[in-house]
């Protein structure tokens, strides 16, 4: 028989005690709740910034702005072109496209889930500015391939670590890659506080570009309204980068966590006649799983959707994988590339069959318990044997 909800008694998201509690009352009592002026923006930046690994850290308002400022510090622009991987959620590809940048799609590794790097290099044209290797639920992508590519190329990397916090590949930090990476914190994510986002930088010629265009192109000591270049108000609040600080002090332990629990639950998964775990690229030293994800080959969009949905009935936190970017109508919209859906899909094949065929389960899930990863197996089998 299935289980019933009351089953699962996952942890709940966001964690969250005293000490986000002690951190709102600290920016609260400060009187000033703007970054220019207050402290926990700051410090936030500082602190992310060394945890990662990375000279400098910049604040920002949320994930797909961290995004979009990186790009257009890269000289991302009208007449150049992004390669992003065709299966990953749409703020990858809307980010270049809302700076006039033609987003390119390439395939994805049908492992790990994560940016091809033959597709990029056979993607690079004299109008690509940048490459963005989405680290796919905090597997990082195949950087040193891809280095090695754009070094070649004289193409930037922005890497969308979006899932990604506390990430290391072959012992070093996301920061410590030598490119930009770009985060996020909104409310699903593995540090939040609701909204927010940040992007680190391996320079401070870059960082310096970068804050002038979140704050209206306005140095911070500016009182005369010299605005030095065009840009828009992507700043965070001093409450939010509070929150941050506190939850910057949980994410080493919970990383911990997932990192024990997932192997054993992608072994348990790996058991189920039909169901295959997100693979693993062992340089990828630490993995802070952002999502324990899954495909089921084969199964079909249909049947995927409705394997989620008696998940979900049993008490699982489960979604459908991304839809590949080129198969929504907000990629269309502006500075598509010039090429058909079906076109793109023909190069995209194991874009086309994540689509159809991932799920992945609430990162909340492998900070349960260990009994929780049999008991999970155990749902997704029943679960498929009705799929």
């Amino acid at each position: 028989m299935g289980r019933s909800p009351q089953s699962f008694e996952f942890p709940a998201w966001p964690q969250y005690g005293d000490e986000e509690r002690t951190a709102l009352h600290r920016a609260l009592d400060q009187g000033q709740w703007w970054r220019i002026g207050g402290s926990e923006v700051d410090t936030f930046e500082e602190e992310f910034a060394d945890y990662h690994g990375a000279p400098y850290a910049l604040a920002v308002t949320n994930g797909t702005h961290a995004l979009e400022l990186a790009l257009q510090v890269l000289g991302v622009g009208p007449g150049s072109e992004v390669i992003v991987p065709a299966f990953t959620f749409i703020s990858s590809s809307q980010a270049a496209q809302r700076l006039g940048a033609v987003a390119v799609p390439v395939d994805v590794d049908p492992e790990t889930y994560c940016i091809d790097p033959a597709a990029v290099a056979g993607a690079i044209t004299p109008r690509t500015k940048a490459v963005m290797p989405v680290h796919m639920a905090g597997q990082v992508a195949d950087m040193d391939a891809l280095e090695k590519i754009c070094a070649d190329a004289g193409v930037a990397i922005l890497q969308d670590a979006a899932h990604a916090h506390g990430a290391r590949w072959q012992g070093k930090r996301v920061g410590e890659l030598g490119s930009v990476a770009a985060f996020s914190f909104q409310n699903g994510k593995l540090m939040t506080a609701g909204e927010g986002g940040a992007v680190t930088f391996p320079t401070r010629e870059l960082y310096d570009a970068a804050f002038l265009r979140h704050s209206c192109g306005r140095p911070p000591t500016d009182r005369k309204y010299f605005h030095n270049t065009s840009g828009s108000n992507f700043r965070m609040n001093e409450f939010s980068a509070s929150v941050l600080r506190a939850q910057l002090g949980r994410l080493a332990g919970q990383i911990d966590t997932r990192e024990e629990r997932w192997p054993l639950l992608a072994s348990l998964l790996a058991e189920i006649p039909g169901v295959v775990p997100q693979g693993r690229d062992e340089r990828n030293d630490r993995n802070p799983h952002y999502m324990a994800m899954f495909r089921v080959p084969g199964l079909g969009e249909e049947r995927r959707n409705a394997l989620v949905d008696t998940l979900i009935e049993r008490g699982l936190p489960a979604f459908v994988g991304f839809r590949a970017i080129y198969r929504s109508d907000g990629f269309w919209e502006s500075a598509a590339p010039d090429e058909t859906v079906e076109e793109i899909a023909r190069r995209c094949p194991n874009s086309e069959a994540l689509t159809r065929d991932s799920v992945w389960l609430h990162h909340r899930t492998l900070l349960g318990t260990e009994q929780q990863m049999h008991d999970i197996a155990a749902v997704v089998a029943e679960s498929m044997a009705t799929a």
